[in-house]
C-alpha cells in the first residue's frame, strides 16, 4: 500500500525524523494562505501523486510570493501529471503540499527496503541524491552503500556512522546523522513498511539534516496490525480493476497486454506470464485466484478480467492440488455461462482428477479450448488473441 509524500512525512515526524514545515492544500486560495503562514522567502509547491519523477514532469515548482504560489497551484490542480512512473496516461493532481524553502548545501539518498535474497532489511545510502536511484544503480552502482540489518538487534549506531562517513558528512554532523537514520529505521520497523525512501536527504547550509522528500510503502500483509493506516489509502491513485479485485481477495495486477491470465498460485502465475511472452504474446494481467478457486472466485475473476477492454483471449492455468480439477472446471463453466463470455478461452488443467476436469470443459459447448501442457496452452492462446 502506497501513501502520499505528505502522509509519509507526518508519519516520520511522529518518530522524530526532521521534515520541512508545510501545509496540505486542495485549492489555490489555500495555497496562498499556506505560503503566507509559512512566512519564508521561497515556498515549494509539490503535486501529491503516487509516482516518482514529479519534478521533471512539472509537479514541483518554487514560488517566491504567496500570489505566485496561488498561480502555480491553480495551474497544477486538476492537471494530468505525466512521469516515467505514471505511464503516458498520467495522474490527476488533486492535492498539493506547500513547504518552506530551505537553504540547500548538499543532497543525498537514504532508503530502507527488504532484501528478499537475505530475508533482511537493507539500509542504503548514496551521495547521488535528488536523482532516480534506479539510474544511479544502473550507471554508477558503486555510489550506493548498503548495510544489512539483523532484525534481532536492529540498525546499530556503528552502521549509521559508517554510512554517514561514507556520504562525506562533516564529523560534527555524524551524531545528528546517526539519530536521523536510527529514527528512520524505527519508523520502518514499527510501521511494518516495505519501503522507506528519502530522496533527497538534505544537508542545509546551516548544518541541519532534513528529509526533503519521503516515499513510504506499507506491507499489505501487516495492515491488520495498523488499522489506522487504512485511512491513508487514496483510491484515486490506484487502478480501478485492482481495487475491485481486492474486494474479493483476488491478487490482481493490471498489465498492458491483451491475454488475460487466471491462475492458482503466485509462482505458477509468474511462469504463465513468462511462457506467454516466450510464445510471442503479451499478458494483460497477473491474477492469482488462490488455492480454493471456487466458482464464486472464478466468476469474480472472470468479471474483472473481461472489464479490461484490451483483452482478446483468456488463459486459465490451474494446478489441482488443494482443489480438484473437476471442481475448478465446473466452476469455470458455470461462471462463463453466467457472464456470457464471448472471447476465446484456453484452459490448461493439471493434477487431481484432471481427466474429468478436461471432459467437463470439452462437453460444456462453450468457446473453450483444452490445452495439453503450458507450452501448448501459451501457443494456442497467443494464436487466438492475434
Amino acid at each position: 500500500m502506497k501513501i502520499h509524500e505528505y502522509q509519509g512525512k507526518e508519519l516520520l515526524r511522529e518518530f522524530g525524523v526532521p521534515v520541512p514545515r508545510g501545509f496540505v492544500v486542495r485549492s489555490a486560495d489555500e495555497a496562498h494562505s499556506a505560503a503566507v503562514g509559512l512566512g519564508s522567502d521561497v515556498v515549494v509547491v509539490k503535486a501529491q501523486i503516487h509516482a516518482g519523477g514529479r519534478g521533471k514532469g512539472g509537479g514541483v515548482k518554487l514560488a517566491k510570493s504567496p500570489d505566485e504560489a496561488r498561480a502555480i497551484a491553480q495551474q497544477m490542480l486538476g492537471m494530468k501529471l505525466v512521469t516515467h512512473q505514471t505511464g503516458p496516461e498520467g495522474r490527476e493532481v488533486r492535492v498539493l503540499l506547500i513547504e518552506e524553502g530551505l537553504p540547500i548545501d548538499k543532497e543525498f539518498y537514504l532508503g530502507i527496503v527488504l532484501d528478499r535474497a537475505s530475508g533482511r532489511p537493507v539500509f542504503m545510502a548514496s551521495s547521488a541524491g535528488g536523482m532516480d536511484i534506479e539510474e544511479v544503480a544502473a550507471k554508477t552502482p558503486e555510489k550506493i552503500m548498503k548495510e544489512t540489518i539483523d532484525p534481532a538487534v536492529g540498525f546499530r549506531s556503528f552502521q549509521a556512522r559508517k554510512l554517514g562517513f561514507g556520504l562525506g558528512l562533516p564529523a560534527e554532523l555524524i551524531g545528528q546523522a546517526v539519530k536521523f537514520m536510527q529514527s528512520l529505521y524505527t519508523a520502518y520497523e514499527k510501521a511494518d513498511a516495505s519501503l522507506m525512501e528519502i530522496n533527497p536527504f538534505l544537508l542545509t547550509t546551516d548544518n541541519r539534516l532534513i528529509a526533503l522528500d519521503a516515499k513510504v510503502n506499507f506491507d499489505d500483509n501487516a495492515l491488520f496490525r495498523h488499522k489506522e493506516f487504512l485511512n491513508l489509502r487514496d483510491l484515486n491513485e490506484e487502478e480501478p480493476l485492482e481495487i475491485e479485485a481486492s474486494k474479493f481477495d483476488l491478487n490482481y495486477i493490471k498489465l498492458d497486454g491483451n491475454i488475460a491470465c487466471m491462475v492458482n498460485g503466485a509462482g505458477l502465475a509468474m511462469a504463465t506470464m513468462d511462457i506467454i511472452k516466450l510464445a510471442g504474446g503479451e499478458p494483460a494481467n497477473f491474477l492469482d485466484v488462490g488455492g480454493g478457486a471456487s466458482q464464486e472466485r472464478v466468476e469474480n475473476a472472470f468479471r474483472i478480467l473481461l472489464a479490461d477492454e484490451h483483452v482478446k483471449a483468456v488463459l486459465i492455468n490451474i494446478f489441482g492440488g488443494i482443489v480438484r480439477c473437476d471442481m475448478v472446471a465446473r466452476g469455470v463453466v458455470e461462471a462463463a455461462r453466467n457472464l456470457r463470455i464471448q472471447v476465446p478461452v484456453v484452459v490448461r488443467l493439471e493434477g487431481t482428477n484432471v481427466e474429468e476436469g478436461q471432459r467437463v470443459i470439452r462437453d460444456s459447448g462453450l468457446n473453450f479450448t483444452v490445452a495439453n501442457g503450458m507450452k501448448d496452452a501459451a501457443e494456442k492462446v497467443v494464436s487466438l488473441a492475434a
